[in-house]
This record gives structure tokens, C-alpha cells and sequence, in this order.
């Protein structure tokens, strides 16, 4: 990239286009972002859930800077402190005698819980994998056979085989595919991808039940739903469930790729030597960042705020149903929040990003919202007025084409 060639020119330049970018970021510090031309964005977005101290946290900044200094990679052939601390924080949060996998992202994590089933599985001949259609859990070719979603898969056939996608709340379905070679069930507690569809808590306990009776392993994907942003540690804590093992990534990091299979205790050693690794999962200068995350959570008290200001938007956004008939839904949990519309979303993301919020259109017709985690009463109400702003002048847009 040349001086007079604009940062958009050079991605189209030199970048495989599997995306296409529609700001130009260039600093961020708290909730806000600034592009390349000084125009200020409150950011609820979050870098898809990854962001969840916000942009430049100062105990984030600090953690990674003196890791940095210190030690950054060793590879999994030798051990380093960090990566033990993080693991015991992890499993800590979860059950005693659990075990952690570290990676690189949440389709590596994933990854990792696919390999741990079918191995876990391999004793009695089992291998498939219910999943949920409409699910969401990566593009490397075992997760996006996984994910229940055709458009994902088209071009790459053919696809691993294994895999069977039930419907998403509805127990009937989930039964109906379990077989003598059935050895897991993967699921999120919330579709994020898919739409923001929170799962019922009553079909979450059915599919949890029916994993004990026919002894199937319950895999979560926790990728988006975790670290906080249900107002639990793990999204699955919100539901009272308890997995076989689940992954984590994203929120983990803070802005920093990491991502991590907990396994509990009937799979923890269901890995040996030689059956799975890693080159950079886990690395000092990684585990540095999620460690700063997860203390910061602690010290500031985010999951309580986040239950707060995430019910505090969301009572806002339903009360703007009135003015705005085109939303028809408001539904999520914690700072995971879907405004679901009758019509294409993307026009209004467009019109948000004139506006100055940063958000993301997904599922064809939601807006979905995914905040970091430390945003406060007046950045809920900065949101809520910029969203009203944006959804008025869209309003006035539409009204022409609906005479």
C-alpha cells in the first residue's frame, strides 16, 4: 500500500474477498471507535462479541505489554506458567477435575469438541453428531458441516459425513434423529449467528435429559455466548445446564485470538499424546490477555452490569416497537440482543453506521447487538438515542416505496 492508495483500495488489492468492509477503523479507546476520516462511532459491536473490556482497557494493555517483554511463545512442547494459571481459572469456573484445550479460534475450539466426541465415542463404534439447523460453529470443513446453515457448505463438498441437524427448540425433531451411532449432541444455548434465537429453557433440559438416558455426550458451543455476555461466566450457567465439554473464544482474549475446549472430567483424558495439538494454542502472550480479561470481570463487576444495562437496552428497544412497526421482535439475554425486523436489515445497519452506532445486520432481518461488556447507563442511552435516529430516518426512507 502506497501513500495515495486508500486502506479500502489496498484490501481490495491484496486481500482475498471473503469480506467486504464497510468502515475503515483506525483507533479505539472504551465503547468508541474512529475511522479514518476522525468521524467517532459508539461501538456495539464489539468486534463480534470479542471485545468485551471495550477498545485499549488500560489492565488489558498493560497485561499484554509486559507479557510481551517477558515471554511470548514456547510452543506446547515445554510448559510455561500462564497457561496453567489460565486453565485452573477456567476449570475453576466450572467443575472440579475438568480439563482445558487451547487454541487459536472458536472453529479450532469446536474442532476440538468434535474430536473429543467421536474419540470419546470410538470404544463403541459411535461417531454422529446431532447439531441444530439455523446453528452457527465455524468455517474449517468439520465445523461448517456442523453448522446448520446449506449456504455455509455450498462449494465444498464433499463434506465430512457424521453430522444431522434437528430444529432448534423442538425435542421431537432431536429425538427423532438418535441412533445406535449417535454419540453427541452440539448445540448454543442462543443462535447468535442465526438470528439471536435464545433457546427454551425447557427444550435445553429435554436435550440434556435425553443425553443422560441414552449416554450421549452434551457439547456447547459457548464461543459467543460466553465470557460474560449472558451475565454468566459460561452461557450455559444462564440455563442451569451442565455440559460434557463446551468451547470457548472470542470474549476470552479481550481482542486477542485464543480459544479453549474445557472438557469435564468423564472426557478430561480422553485426549492422549499424539491425538491432538497445537503450535500456538495457549501461548504466553495469549493467556496474558484472557487472564487480564478474566480478572477485570471479576474486579469490575461486569457480569451484574451486564445483566443491568443489557435488560435496560432491551426495555428501551421494546418500547420504540410503537414508532417503528417495521421491528416486530426484541429478544436475547445479557448483552446479546437481536431486533428482529419485517423486512432486510442491512439497509438499517447502513443508516446506523451514518448515525454512529456500529451494530451488525445477521439472519437476513435482525440487527444484532453485542456490546462490550463495560458499557454504562449513559453509553445504553447514546445507543438507544442514535438507533432511534437511525430507525427514524430510515422510516422516512421507506415510507415512498410503501405508498
Amino acid at each position: 500500500m502506497n501513500d495515495k492508495q486508500s486502506i479500502k483500495d489496498a484490501y481490495g488489492t491484496y486481500l482475498v474477498p471473503t469480506y467486504a468492509p464497510a468502515l475503515t477503523l483506525v483507533r479505539g479507546e472504551g465503547m468508541h471507535v474512529w475511522d479514518e476520516g476522525g468521524k467517532e462511532y459508539l461501538d456495539f459491536l464489539a468486534g463480534i462479541a470479542v471485545l468485551c473490556l471495550g477498545h485499549a482497557h488500560p489492565a488489558w494493555v498493560e497485561a499484554v505489554r509486559e507479557q510481551a517483554g517477558v515471554l511470548t511463545h514456547v510452543s506446547n512442547l515445554h510448559a510455561h506458567p500462564l497457561q496453567a494459571k489460565l486453565a485452573r481459572v477456567l476449570t475453576e469456573k466450572f467443575v472440579p477435575g475438568s480439563r482445558v484445550f487451547f487454541s487459536n479460534s472458536g472453529a479450532e475450539a469446536n474442532e476440538a469438541l468434535i474430536k473429543v466426541a467421536r474419540k470419546w465415542g470410538s470404544a463403541s463404534g459411535r461417531h454422529e453428531i446431532i447439531t441444530m439447523k439455523n446453528s452457527f460453529h465455524g468455517r474449517t470443513l468439520a465445523t461448517l458441516t456442523a453448522t446448520g446453515q446449506e449456504k455455509v457448505q455450498t462449494g465444498f463438498a464433499p463434506l465430512p459425513t457424521g453430522f444431522s441437524y434437528a430444529t432448534f427448540n423442538d425435542i421431537a425433531s432431536v429425538k427423532a434423529l438418535v441412533t445406535d451411532q449417535t454419540v453427541a449432541i452440539l448445540l448454543e444455548v442462543i443462535q447468535a449467528e442465526g438470528g439471536v434465537v435464545p433457546g427454551d429453557v425447557e427444550f435445553l433440559h429435554e436435550v440434556e435429559a435425553l443425553c443422560h438416558d441414552r449416554d450421549l455426550l452434551l457439547l456447547i458451543d459457548d464461543v459467543q455466548c460466553g465470557m460474560g455476555r449472558l451475565g454468566t461466566w459460561f452461557g450455559f450457567q444462564a440455563y442451569g445446564l451442565r455440559p460434557d465439554a463446551f468451547s470457548l473464544a472470542k470474549g476470552l482474549g479481550g481482542g486477542f485470538p485464543i480459544g479453549a475446549m474445557v472438557a469435564s472430567p468423564k472426557l478430561a483424558e480422553v485426549l492422549q499424546p499424539g491425538t491432538h495439538g497445537t503450535t500456538y494454542g495457549g501461548n504466553a502472550l495469549a493467556c496474558a490477555a484472557a487472564l487480564a480479561v478474566l480478572e477485570t470481570i471479576e474486579k469490575e463487576a461486569l457480569l451484574n452490569r451486564t445483566q443491568a444495562m443489557g435488560e435496560r437496552f432491551r426495555n428501551a428497544l421494546t418500547a420504540m416497537m410503537p414508532e417503528f412497526p417495521f421491528i416486530t421482535e426484541v429478544r436475547g439475554m445479557g448483552w446479546l440482543i437481536g431486533v428482529v425486523l419485517d423486512r432486510p436489515a442491512k439497509p438499517l445497519e447502513t443508516r446506523m453506521f451514518q448515525e454512529g452506532l456500529i451494530a451488525v445486520a445477521t439472519a437476513g432481518n435482525v440487527i444484532r447487538f453485542v456490546p462490550p461488556l463495560i458499557a454504562e447507563e449513559a453509553d445504553v442511552d447514546e445507543a438507544v438515542a442514535r438507533f432511534r435516529a437511525a430507525c427514524r430516518a430510515w422510516k422516512t426512507e421507506q415510507e415512498p416505496m410503501e405508498k
